[in-house]
């Protein structure tokens, strides 16, 4: 579907599409003892407390041109965070046309489509194994617009605000609109792969998976880092500190949990 910005714009009414990206992400840790696990933990619930969290999420409501009517946010004990952004139409900055195109979003720049009504919600979850050893962080970010402008640019800042070793993407958009003829339109924007939205020198830093279901304007990608370097993955200490059989089994632990994250489901050893 190829249409001109003209075309876009003459709609019967508002656009009432909406568009939904939930973008989750993984931190992987090998944590020998509960000390390091608890240091690993508070570690995480400082980095990623509900502050910085609302910092991330009002930097993505510019980026997707909307303007904040209320903010909530909390953090847990013993921990975990979570921060909800009603939103509401914000300015339009000339209406840039590469807003309809599969392209990374900005990092950010300036605001920049059509908004009506929307939220922003992160929710993290602090996780470890009860045997110790593989301790997670995830952190949950949907991001739900009504109008021309696709959450998918704020895509490219996301993943640039999180260290992350599995990303797992989902997009669909959702509703219908009409043009001025009474013709309805299910999707207003061109596009094929969640990906396009990921610059590619990123692109080229994960193993990708892609399940669309583009009848039904459902997207979905999964991402796996592909580099290992044992010492990212070890908390106040570094893989010199071992020996090579220690080296190898947390290696293998390691990548286990990833296989499971990404693919997910439990692999036996």
């Amino acid at each position: 579907m190829k249409l001109t910005p003209e075309q876009r714009i003459q709609l019967h009414g508002f656009n009432n599409l909406t568009k939904s990206l939930s973008f989750n992400m993984y931190d992987v840790c090998f944590t020998r003892t509960k000390e390091e696990r608890k240091a690993y933990l508070a570690y995480i619930d400082e980095q990623y407390n509900s502050d910085r969290l609302t910092k991330i999420l009002n930097t993505v409501s510019d980026i997707i041109g909307a303007h904040v009517l209320n903010i909530a946010k909390q953090d847990y004990e013993p921990q975990g965070a979570s921060v909800t952004l009603l939103v509401s139409e914000g300015p339009v900055a000339g209406g840039p046309n590469d807003s309809f195109e599969e392209s990374p979003g900005p990092l950010p720049d300036t605001v920049v489509m059509h908004l009506d009504k929307s939220h922003i919600t992160v929710h993290t979850y602090p996780e470890y194994h009860p045997n110790e050893g593989i301790s997670t962080f995830r952190a949950d970010i949907d991001v739900s617009t009504c109008g021309e402008i696709s959450p998918l640019k704020a895509l490219n800042y996301l993943i640039h605000s999180f260290d992350t070793d599995i990303m797992t993407l989902d997009y669909r958009v959702r509703g219908f609109t009409r043009d001025i003829n009474g013709h309805k339109l299910f999707i207003d924007h061109d596009i094929n792969s969640i990906q396009n939205y990921i610059p590619k020198e990123e692109c080229l830093l994960y193993d990708m998976i892609d399940v669309n279901i583009y009848q039904e304007n459902v997207f979905h990608t999964k991402c796996k880092l592909k580099q290992f370097d044992l010492n990212n993955y070890l908390f106040g200490y570094t893989k010199d500190t071992l020996s090579v059989k220690e080296q190898e089994e947390i290696t293998r632990r390691l990548k286990t949990e990833m296989d499971e994250i990404f693919y997910g489901k439990n692999i036996r050893s």
